[in-house]
């Protein structure tokens, strides 16, 4: 199956609409349950690189079939959440360079919360 195949393509829009809605399924239950939106963020963060960390090894030893990677990895965990493929590919760039892993971790950490502050603060600038 090629990459921009529609069958592909498709994959990647039904897992991710499926990892999204549960997603926010994992917020609202949270939140009824009297936690603050952050815990279900760390709980999908935590539960998603669980699962791509699982699913990887899976597809690595060929015991999933690769037609199922774009839906389960890219769709599914990508609209669940990012922060599995962040795990992953640290993970994986740890295994080759764990200097340059520790790089790629504190950067992406601190350049995405400089990052998340700059567009609040332009927001603020523009409204």
């Amino acid at each position: 199956m090629s990459a921009l195949s529609p069958l592909a393509l498709g994959a990647v829009a039904a897992g991710g609409a499926a990892g999204s809605v549960c997603r926010y399924l994992v917020s609202v239950g949270t939140i009824s349950l009297g936690f603050a939106a952050p815990w279900a963020t760390l709980a999908v963060n935590v539960a998603g690189s669980f699962v791509i960390g699982l699913m990887a090894e899976l597809f690595a030893r060929e015991l999933v079939a690769p037609l199922w990677r774009p839906l389960l990895i890219t769709g599914f965990l990508g609209g669940f959440t990012t922060f599995s493929a962040f795990s992953l590919e640290a993970i994986g760039l740890w295994r080759e360079a764990p200097g340059t892993a520790a790089l790629y971790v504190a950067a992406s950490v601190v350049l995405s919360l400089k990052a998340c502050l700059g567009g609040i603060l332009l927001a603020r600038v523009l409204a």
